[in-house]
């Protein structure tokens, strides 16, 4: 009985070794198919390109006076239910971030350029732009009190203005190099009752993007507009929207566009020759 016993445990035991076994081998080959897609790919290609030119955030970081940015956020203090990643006096989070926007553009080595970064925030993009000798605007509505300190405490001007659907934005009396939108979240209009967002359409992101190229963008410009991830963690890029931008002349780079002036050019994000 006894032995009996023990070949019956056995087979569950083999059993349950079995089950693990092909648990971990289906775990498995999903991390090896992530490893093989676009997102992944251009991950990597990313990071091999800001290898090739490093910036020391290090260096940066010592240029910002941290003790003066923690007074200016008690000054200012955080909104009730104001998520972490508002924590915009984290000097070091935030330039980290910043580095490797100014790298992608590689703004760390182009000559100097006019820059309107649009939805500027506390500024930390546009002061890294100035330590590499470009002109910076901010454009923000004046929501969040710390973001009108910050810019100040950075020295970055802004113009207060509000993105909307369908409405041109204010004539800022000069055209740019360089437009930018980070974290892009005016595009959303109201949640539904699902918890998703009502989304601009397609004919408000045309007019947007005309009325950049038209008004705002130097016949050599670019335009750079970085979204969000959605809430389930998929791209922003339906296949819908990713059809609408690359035939307004869009290169995307995992959750960026970047376009040109002209819709019919295929901008790198690599001032001249090379690059992505």
């Amino acid at each position: 009985m006894a032995r009996h016993s023990f070949g019956g445990g056995g087979n569950r035991c083999s059993l349950s070794i079995t089950r693990f076994i092909a648990s971990f081998v289906v775990r498995l080959a999903r991390k090896f198919q992530k490893l093989f897609t676009r997102d992944a790919a251009e991950s990597l290609w990313e990071h091999a390109c800001r290898w090739t030119h490093p910036v020391s955030s290090r260096r940066i970081l010592a240029t910002i006076d941290k003790a003066e940015l923690a007074r200016l956020r008690e000054h200012y203090p955080y909104r009730p239910n104001a998520r972490k990643i508002n924590a915009y006096e984290n000097a070091n989070y935030w330039v980290g971030v910043n580095v490797k926007r100014v790298q992608d553009l590689w703004l760390d080595r182009s000559p100097p350029l006019d820059i309107l970064d649009l939805g500027c925030g506390p500024g930390y993009f546009l002061y890294l732009c100035r330590l590499f000798g470009h002109e910076g605007l901010g454009l923000d509505p004046d929501d969040e009190p710390f973001f009108r300190g910050a810019t100040k405490f950075f020295g970055v001007s802004r113009v207060v203005a509000r993105i909307n659907a369908q409405t041109p934005l204010p004539d800022l009396g000069k055209q740019f190099d360089l437009v930018t939108a980070h974290r892009v979240c005016f595009h959303r209009i109201a949640r539904r009752d699902n918890g998703e967002w009502l989304e601009w359409t397609e004919a408000d992101w045309k007019f947007f993007i005309n009325d950049l190229r038209t008004k705002f963008l130097k016949p050599d410009g670019r335009l750079l507009l970085e979204f969000n991830r959605r809430a389930d963690g998929s791209s922003f890029f339906t296949p819908e929207l990713r059809a609408f931008f690359e035939a307004q002349g869009a290169r995307i780079v995992r959750w960026k566009a970047l376009l040109a002036t002209d819709p019919a050019e295929r901008p790198r994000f690599k001032t001249g020759s090379g690059g992505l």
